[in-house]
């Protein structure tokens, strides 16, 4: 056997694999030893005794802090997989000793929130009240890393083919459209048929450069001969879009179910304009080959519940 591997079978202590991450998610050793309530002369040894077990440098100290080597990446990843099953399996026993079916994490896309995520929780709730669901909204920047390593046991959102990868099983689930929104008190709020001309010069906030649907927005503006706006704000926050055109105010770009949701609840008007456009279908992405827990599994079956027709 191997050092390594005698190592991550053996060696390593639940304590040890929170030192690291820790140290990953704080990079700052008095800011661990706060964290994890022991002084920070003891941080400083736990890990050079980690480092001693594997004979590498995990860590390094520098004007930034305490940053992850190359290895320190490695095993850090490592230990989230490792405490993430652990914290799954944890709670797992505890839900099934009070009667409940267990936890489960999900990672959402602002697309999926109102009109497909929340009512699948909803009927979850009602099937099994004490099943505990974890939500962290966000993009797929953020949330296939925590996904990989086990933090999160599923996604919902918009399936991006440019994300697209053999480690990943996605479930289409409906086709989405998207449509442009202003806050009710816009000049724009009013306007039976906005003009793309007008649009074009004024302040949006809009997806993030890798979304597909921020690139079929400019392909909009294409078609009318005109440059994309300049003055804009970039986020895959559903607050931020809210916050932005409430007080620029600015144009937003929503798919449409989101912006009819909060339309209802007189949060923002959607303008007439018809947008001729295809986009990826909403859906599920989770791990190959990982099995799902009960509390998972329920989660699933509600997702596709709601989302039939």
């Amino acid at each position: 056997m191997s050092q390594i591997d005698r190592v991550l079978r053996s060696n390593l202590k639940l304590r040890h694999l929170q030192l690291l991450v820790a140290l990953d998610e704080f990079r700052h050793l008095g800011r661990v030893s706060e964290f994890l309530s022991i002084t920070q002369p003891a941080v400083s040894k736990m890990l050079v005794e980690i480092e001693k077990m594997f004979d590498l440098q995990l860590f390094v100290r520098s004007t930034r802090g305490t940053e992850p080597t190359a290895h320190g990446v490695t095993v850090v990843r490592f230990a989230r997989s490792v405490l993430a099953d652990y914290q799954r399996t944890r709670d797992e026993i505890t839900a099934q000793a009070s009667g409940g079916v267990g936890r489960t994490s999900v990672g959402a896309m602002v697309v999926a929130l109102p009109s497909l995520l929340m009512p699948a929780i909803l009927r979850l709730k009602q099937h099994s009240p004490l099943t505990t669901v974890m939500v962290e909204e966000g993009d797929l920047t953020r949330l296939l890393p925590r996904l990989r390593v086990g933090e999160l046991d599923l996604i919902v959102g918009r399936l991006e083919p440019g994300y697209a990868s053999p480690d990943l099983e996605t479930e289409s689930l409906y086709p989405e459209t998207m449509c442009i929104v202003v806050s009710p008190e816009h000049p724009l709020a009013k306007t039976p048929q906005p003009d793309w001309t007008v649009l074009a010069q004024l302040p949006w906030v809009v997806p993030p450069p890798w979304a597909s649907s921020r690139s079929k927005l400019a392909q909009m503006f294409y078609k009318h001969q005109l440059v994309p706006p300049t003055d804009i704000i970039e986020t895959s926050s559903f607050l931020v879009t809210l916050s932005s055109m409430q007080q620029r105010p600015a144009i937003g770009f929503l798919a449409r179910s989101v912006a009819e949701h909060f339309e209802r609840q007189g949060l923002l008007c959607i303008l007439n304009l018809k947008l001729p456009i295809e986009l990826p279908h909403v859906g599920i992405i989770t791990l190959r080959g990982r099995a799902k827990t009960p509390a998972t599994q329920l989660l699933v079956d509600s997702l596709r519940e709601t989302a039939m027709p």
